[in-house]
């Protein structure tokens, strides 16, 4: 797996931030053009900025979360430029994850070879390319059939929105509850219960809060809080033999 460090490897990931970065770049000088071409202060806009950047900080610490995981599989500059571009680990992890499992009967622990990775990230990279495609092409036509619905009954937009989330969550907790295989032995993760309760318990907490003591802060920082006190708890019992 010495090729994950090589140094065409750093080389194209590089390119990529910059391009990300200069892009990133070109966008807040245009918007600040803009903002001063719409009176706001100097001051208005360091401070909308300031804030900005402040609350950006909390939601990173859960991709920080995701990019220790997905280095397991492909290093630590793969798994950025996955995340830190277009990739999001509620599907990035899964689906290499399915590819090792499924397709090569191995586990993220086991020494892979570069075939297995390249797979992998041919399979995420594929899976990407679908919804790049259907919104240019198909948002326009799909937005007028969501808003037709919604002038018929205003309702339908709210149950669409939860079916949809829903249907997301209920992905995911089949990969929870689904028999894990391990040198030939089949078992229900217990452990995999527990994390997905407590992370679920602690987002109700957050959310309680933020409800009685109008914490909005709290908004950007309940899903990355849920997330490390659901993998502290995964740590805690996993050290006790739980699996």
């Amino acid at each position: 797996m010495a090729f994950l460090n090589s140094w065409w490897v750093y080389l194209i990931i590089g390119v990529i931030f910059f391009y990300v970065i200069l892009q990133s770049v070109i966008f807040l000088l245009k918007a600040r053009k803009k903002a001063f071409s719409m009176g706001f202060t100097k001051e208005q806009i360091n401070k909308t900025i300031t804030s900005s950047v402040v609350f950006s900080i909390a939601p990173s610490f859960a991709i920080l979360i995701g990019l220790i995981a997905l280095s397991k599989v492909f290093g630590p500059m793969i798994a950025g430029m996955r995340l830190g571009t277009l990739g999001a680990v509620t599907y990035e992890l899964p689906a290499a994850i399915n590819v090792i499992n499924g397709v090569f009967n191995m586990n993220i622990g086991d020494t892979l070879t570069p075939e297995i990775v390249i797979t992998a990230l041919w399979v995420m990279t594929l899976g990407c390319i679908p919804p790049l495609l259907i919104i240019p092409f198909f948002f326009k036509k799909y937005s007028k059939r969501i808003n037709a619905v919604k002038e018929k009954d205003n309702s339908w937009n709210q149950i669409m929105m939860d079916a949809l989330f829903l249907g997301m969550i209920s992905a995911f907790v089949g990969y929870i509850l689904a028999p894990k295989t391990v040198d030939n032995e089949t078992y229900f993760s217990i452990l995999g219960v527990i994390v997905f309760l407590t992370s679920a318990i602690l987002i109700i907490v957050f959310g309680l809060l933020m409800k009685k003591f109008k914490w909005e802060w709290l908004k950007n920082y309940a899903l990355p809080l849920s997330m490390v006190g659901a993998m502290a708890i995964a740590i805690l019992f996993a050290s006790m033999g739980v699996r």
